[in-house]
């Protein structure tokens, strides 16, 4: 507050020393630098979840790991003795799961392109129909240049043949 007060020119007193301490100079700009760095109540507020939601965290994990070590050194002996039964059980589940996962996938395939072209037939322009036309305008007119050119080699030939034999 004294640094704020107007200064009416009046000279300044050198600060004075108490106890070896010179407490008028450094403190309260140690006091405004603190204050500076010091977070908002939402930044607490932050900051203590953050660290009461890690040790929860922390701890669940802690639970979790001694629940798997303990269920492992109690179930082994029984997964030892009976894995002659689960290693075909689960090769038959395995390839079954597949099987069907494989099945579903290729029927979402199989109805996801009949739907495509149902669309593309009735004329509303499915995405990539553009391409589609574009490669059957190619083809169509990469056949008729075959047909022209085949024409004119077919004629060529039959004129070479007929100079070869002309009786032919």
């Amino acid at each position: 507050m004294a640094d704020q007060q107007p200064n009416y020119g009046r000279p300044q007193r050198p600060p004075t020393r108490s106890s070896g301490f010179n407490s008028n100079i450094t403190t309260p700009s140690f006091l405004r630098k603190l204050q500076e760095h010091v977070p908002n109540s939402t930044q607490l507020v932050g900051f203590l979840t953050l660290i009461i939601s890690g040790g929860i965290l922390l701890l669940l994990t802690g639970l979790t790991l001694t629940a798997i070590i303990l269920g492992l050194i109690f179930f082994t002996p029984l997964v030892l003795i009976s894995s002659p039964i689960w290693v075909p059980v689960g090769t038959v589940l395995f390839i079954a799961i597949a099987g069907f996962l494989s099945v579903c996938g290729f029927g979402v395939a199989t109805l996801a392109s009949l739907s495509w072209l149902y669309r593309y037939i009735r004329g509303l322009h499915p995405p990539g129909s553009d391409r589609v036309d574009y490669a059957r305008s190619r083809i169509a007119d990469t056949a008729s240049h075959v047909k022209d050119y085949a024409r004119e080699y077919g004629g060529y030939l039959h004129s070479k043949v007929k100079d070869a034999a002309p009786g032919a």
